[in-house]
């Protein structure tokens, strides 16, 4: 297994990395290259280290956590308890007991929305989010605005798909705000946004602030406490680890005061037949038996993303863009979604080529063993503002490679090829 580490490297290189994925080293079947996986927005690929880790915890100390007094249960509980710290640190959270383990970003955001959101928003509030959400951060306010009669507003868009800050103010200003709950990258056009601006203007309206870190946290620093977030959400399985993880980070006053999510085993301080008095953040909201293993790999994950650097993820991720945009601009019939400044953009690119629905293009583009998305991407709201049905969405990560993108620019010129398209 290849070590990559931010001391023997000057800057990222993909070849060497993608050697650390078992995955993209199987060899292509019926003729077909290698896998070129560009669906990291979806789901990331893992590195052997994770795996193993993995493997280790269910072979070799594989128990209950926090429960046993016999070797393997203090194991996995120390293994548990060590990957909140390093989630700690990978955010820069001032506490380590501001970490809470979920499955994934949707359940953080649910979990704010049915925990905070219930006690502290009253018909009339002001919740804001923004056109460009995922449905994970839409759908469990609009329910929870079914059930409490809150008031919820949308940051638009500018003419270059960036949150259109001025507007967002004025809105502010109009009404402040119990919550702002937005996006940090746009998981279906790679829209960089501005969160340390919209944070000053949250909390200076008095507001609190949820960010949905998914696209960000694996793909950029992103610093809890210098951009003064409230509340943050992200999924283990986008950054390397397994499926099943993921972490709500919030203040550590905020948790304190919010009533549990679940109720059940592990949350609990004292129960009688008369009611229950609860643990202290975070056992409150891990509820029954966690995903020790899966956790275990989260905190590998991180570690090996440590290794490899964010400044230097960035910087690979804005070099594959650069070059992806160039070559897919040469396509006929290609239509590019997203910000003109590259900066302001991450490693996703949406697109629409002429006519061909987007089902139509991933399906020729497997052909060529390329892995793409087609679809509304969660995100239908921001499909009736870009007025299209489906975008095909390509998006890249450590292992991405040139090659790849040579390989799905001649899968997208097969697509007009096979459909009468000079």
């Amino acid at each position: 297994m290849t070590e990559i580490s931010r001391k023997n490297i000057s800057g990222l290189d993909s070849d060497r990395v993608r050697a650390d994925f078992p995955i993209l080293n199987l060899p292509g079947t019926d003729g077909k290259r290698p896998l070129a996986f560009l669906d990291s927005a979806a789901s990331s690929q893992k590195p052997a280290r994770v795996i193993e880790a993995v493997d280790d915890f269910y072979r070799t100390y594989n128990a209950n956590i926090h429960r046993g007094v016999y070797e393997l249960s203090e194991r996995a509980s120390l293994a548990y308890e060590g990957v909140r710290e390093i989630v700690a640190d990978l955010i820069n959270a001032a506490d380590s007991r501001e970490c809470v383990f979920v499955r994934n970003t949707t359940e953080a955001i649910n979990l704010v929305g049915s925990s905070w959101g219930r006690k502290n928003l009253r018909p009339g509030d002001r919740v804001i989010l923004s056109v460009m959400e995922h449905h994970s951060n839409l759908v469990p306010w609009q329910m929870l605005r079914e059930e409490i009669g809150f008031e919820i507003v949308y940051i638009p868009l500018t003419d270059d798909l960036e949150l259109d800050l001025d507007a967002f103010a004025t809105m502010v200003n109009e009404k402040a705000p119990k919550l702002v709950a937005v996006t940090h990258v746009s998981n279906s056009i790679g829209t960089v946004n501005d969160i340390a601006t919209i944070s000053r203007i949250t909390h200076e309206a008095g507001g609190l602030l949820l960010v949905d870190g998914a696209q960000s946290v694996p793909h950029l620093a992103v610093d809890v406490q210098a951009l003064d977030i409230d509340f943050l959400a992200f999924s283990g399985h986008k950054l390397m680890a397994p499926l099943g993880s993921g972490v709500l980070y919030g203040k550590y006053k905020l948790l304190d005061a919010m009533p549990p999510y679940m109720g059940g085993g592990s949350m609990i301080r004292k129960v009688t037949l008369e009611g229950t008095t609860f643990a202290d953040v975070p056992a409150r909201f891990e509820a029954g038996t966690p995903a020790v293993g899966d956790v275990v790999g989260l905190g590998v994950a991180i570690q090996y993303l440590k290794d490899l650097g964010l400044d230097n993820v960035r910087q690979h991720e804005l070099e594959m863009l650069d070059y992806a945009l160039e070559r897919l601009e040469s396509v006929p019939g290609i239509r590019l979604f997203g910000p003109s400044t590259l900066e302001h953009r991450s490693g996703v690119v949406s697109f629409t080529l002429g006519e061909i629905h987007a089902h139509d293009v991933s399906s020729i583009l497997d052909s060529e063993n390329v892995a793409v998305r087609a679809g509304h991407h969660c995100n239908q709201p921001l499909m009736h503002e870009l007025d299209v049905a489906a975008t095909t969405r390509t998006s890249f990560y450590v292992y991405t490679t040139k090659a790849d993108i040579d390989q799905m620019i001649d899968g997208l010129h097969k697509a007009n090829r096979i459909f009468g398209v000079a």
